[in-house]
């Protein structure tokens, strides 16, 4: 009984389970936060509800500014969405100039535009100047990593970077090449992350709230998830900078630099509870950079 007793109490306690994604984010504190900058985000209102886009001007910064300019000239006011395609993206236009009509087809059906503003292929850019912090784990179609809350995909040979196409990320729609859209027609990836698109269209942020009601809209039923007619459509009622809209909320997302997203993004590649064999492993896409209404 002495020996059976001396052996229990020599059996080191159990150690407690390891903290779940969603606990690291709860618990993170003040300093782990970075604040989303007002003058970067538009609130594009529709009859389902608000999206919350976050720009990302050292990315993309022509599409960017161009974008700014057609909310605060209200072209985006009576647009509408006028593509939502299962598993891959909502897409949404700004009011067409005199008497164009909305976009409604595939851009290789469509009559080719000219720009009477064309744009650059911000489609990548330098990679010097970003310090990137590993994504730490391999990803299929580049080297993974994160910056300034942001994720990131990389080539080192040809010292490129560039924005993924994760769930929620927008792009920029466009005729076909060389052409390179004018900002007047977005998209946000509403399924499996399309990245055979990365490299080929400017992504120019991504959808930080309100992408939930969206995405349950009716899909369309012409080529790419086109809507067939303008009363298919959902209204994009205005869009406006949120820095002009002072009771918007202000948010916040996870600084990527911080102990807090590293464990985070550990916790995402070794999932315990339900898991019995945790993946060990992570794709950029699968590592969603935790964004929060700032207190």
């Amino acid at each position: 009984m002495l020996s059976l007793l001396a052996a229990l109490l020599a059996t080191p306690a159990t150690a407690p389970p390891p903290p779940q994604p969603a606990e690291i984010v709860a618990a993170a504190p003040a300093s782990a936060w970075r604040r989303v900058d007002p003058a970067n985000l538009v609130l594009f209102e529709t009859t389902v509800g608000t999206m919350a886009v976050e720009l990302a001007p050292d990315f993309a910064p022509a599409h960017v500014a161009a974008i700014k300019a057609l909310v605060v000239a209200g072209r985006f006011d009576g647009g509408a969405i006028t593509r939502v395609q299962e598993n891959y993206v909502i897409q949404w236009a700004a009011r067409p100039e005199g008497d164009a009509p909305m976009v409604g087809q595939p851009p290789d059906t469509r009559p080719q535009r000219v720009r009477p503003r064309p744009l650059p292929p911000e489609f990548d850019r330098p990679a010097a100047g970003l310090a990137i912090t590993p994504l730490g784990y391999p990803d299929a179609y580049a080297e993974g990593g994160f910056w300034n809350g942001w994720p990131v995909a990389r080539d080192r040979g040809e010292g490129r970077a560039w924005l993924p196409h994760c769930h929620a990320m927008v792009g920029v729609g466009h005729d076909m090449p060389p052409d390179n859209g004018d900002g007047s027609e977005l998209y946000a990836v509403n399924g499996h992350a399309p990245r055979h698109l990365d490299r080929n269209i400017a992504v120019v942020g991504r959808v930080i709230a309100g992408i939930e009601a969206h995405t349950a809209l009716t899909r369309g039923t012409e080529a790419l998830g086109f809507y067939k007619t303008p009363e298919e459509q959902t209204k994009l009622v205005r869009a406006r900078l949120a820095s002009s809209v002072p009771e918007a909320p202000r948010y916040e997302a996870m600084d990527t630099a911080s102990p807090a997203f590293a464990a985070y993004r550990t916790a995402r590649a070794n999932r315990t509870g339900f898991f019995i064999r945790p993946a060990k492993a992570v794709d950029l896409c699968n590592v969603p950079v935790p964004v929060r209404v700032a207190e």
